[in-house]
């Protein structure tokens, strides 16, 4: 024995101190593994117990944090919303941001490509995982519109939420694609069609985005006014 321990190799210690480390290496561990045996084998042709064995991982704690496969694609959805989101945007326009956000997303899905590849080719021979992916996909957009500004409130808003999902969705069709290093045709799909978003007046920024780029037009400090005494 060397005395060393193995992190994964307890319940206790995979969600023990620091918790959120221990969590989120178990996490990326097991999305790893599931996502490089559905890029070898196919989405539906491997199981959570393949994926916690080929990582390494207790099966038990595995069965505890995924109870369902497709909780990891909600895990890699979050990861890829995390990674959108990661600064506030300063500067540029509303579409400039935009453009950013969705891109930031496909870096995350191109470090797991063949994996999030074979999900997309199961995706049209299984209606309960295209629900699951709809309904999540709805709610990173949702995130991103108001991340980068775009009006969200009522039924006007949950339009532009779903017009947003449907640029989403022109621009995965094209990186799945899509073979470039530079992610070039990628890049092109999701221009045109935030070029037919903006047509379309889906690009309708909230009153905050106003108010916001209303100050920064107006050319004043950004410290706080004294006022003379």
């Amino acid at each position: 024995m060397d005395g060393r321990q193995d992190p994964f190799e307890s319940d206790d210690m995979a969600l023990s101190g620091p918790p959120d480390m221990a969590q989120e290496a178990f996490d990326a561990a097991l999305l790893q593994s599931a996502l490089s045996l559905a890029g070898n084998e196919g989405w539906h042709r491997f199981s959570l117990v393949d994926a916690a064995r080929e990582a390494g991982l207790p099966v038990e704690t595995v069965r505890r944090r995924y109870p369902v496969k497709a909780l990891l694609l909600l895990q890699l959805g979050r990861l890829a919303d995390a990674s959108a989101l990661r600064d506030d945007g300063d500067g540029g326009t509303l579409r400039e941001y935009l453009f950013d956000l969705i891109m930031r997303r496909f870096d995350i899905f191109q470090e797991y490509r063949e994996g999030v590849r074979a999900v997309l080719q199961a995706v049209p021979y299984d209606p309960a995982l295209a629900a699951f992916l709809a309904g999540t996909t709805l709610d990173s957009m949702k995130w991103l519109a108001e991340a980068a500004g775009i009006d969200c409130t009522g039924f006007g808003g949950m339009m532009r939420i779903n017009a947003l999902a449907a640029v989403w969705a022109h621009a995965m069709r094209a990186w799945e694609k899509d073979e470039s290093p530079d992610l070039a045709a990628t890049m092109a799909a999701l221009d045109t069609a935030l070029d037919r978003a903006e047509r379309y007046g889906i690009l309708k920024p909230s009153a905050r985005r106003k108010m916001d780029e209303a100050l920064n037009n107006t050319g004043l400090p950004d410290h706080d006014l004294e006022l003379e005494s």
